[in-house]
């Protein structure tokens, strides 16, 4: 199997960022300040192009940024319900700071130990875990030899870079997804090399006051 290349975004400001809620597969549109830097990430991913494919979570806030994409690279984005967003259940559009004062228990072992937490109604890591695997696999078999670009989501990245990291899923919370991230991520073979992670050096032309919001 030859070289596979995956650029995997994040993608771009949502409401319930910050204050942060669980906003898991709730179907929330890009914010203004989302789709500048949906347009900006599009600027940036044309010279990785041309793009054999780029695929994208079915939920709008991907599938607006993976069409912004699609229109600087000339691609009409796929959706491929493997990169939905993780199901919180019962946590589900509540903040934290709600779920920490209900649920202080469960939600402590949420923020330590995320891979050992099973949250009523909820997807557990592994369950995330399973389905990207499946959409890597796809990858790999259909694209041999090409670029293609992936737009999903904080949770459902991070347990994709960790699972291309061969890390374990109590790692949850060591890598960082930034809106409008870029993660690269080359598949050689049975040799998986991540060259870039929570890359954002081409949003830094939106004002510093923006940037802070999204902290």
């Amino acid at each position: 199997m030859s070289k596979m290349t995956l650029i995997l975004v994040r993608h771009g400001h949502v409401e319930g960022i910050s204050p942060e809620k669980f906003r898991g597969q709730i179907d929330l549109p890009l914010t203004d300040m989302g789709r500048s830097q949906a347009a900006m990430t599009a600027h940036y991913l044309e010279r990785f192009g041309p793009f054999d494919a780029i695929y994208s979570s079915p939920l709008a806030r991907c599938l607006d940024t993976a069409a912004a994409i699609g229109r600087a690279c000339g691609s009409d984005p796929i959706s491929l319900p493997e990169l939905i967003d993780i199901n919180y259940g019962v946590w589900q559009g509540r903040t934290r700071e709600a779920v920490s004062q209900e649920d202080p228990v469960r939600f402590q072992s949420w923020m330590t130990r995320p891979d050992l937490t099973a949250i009523a109604g909820a997807d557990t890591l592994q369950t995330v875990q399973s389905s990207l695997v499946k959409a890597l696999q796809m990858f790999r078999e259909h694209h041999e030899g090409k670029t293609v670009v992936a737009v999903g989501h904080d949770s459902s990245n991070r347990v994709m870079l960790l699972t291309a990291l061969e890390m374990p899923l109590s790692r949850y919370w060591s890598l960082r997804q930034d809106p409008c991230c870029v993660n690269v991520i080359v598949f050689d073979g049975y040799r998986c090399t991540v060259g870039r992670i929570n890359e954002t050096a081409h949003l830094d032309a939106m004002q510093p006051a923006a940037l802070a919001a999204i902290a």
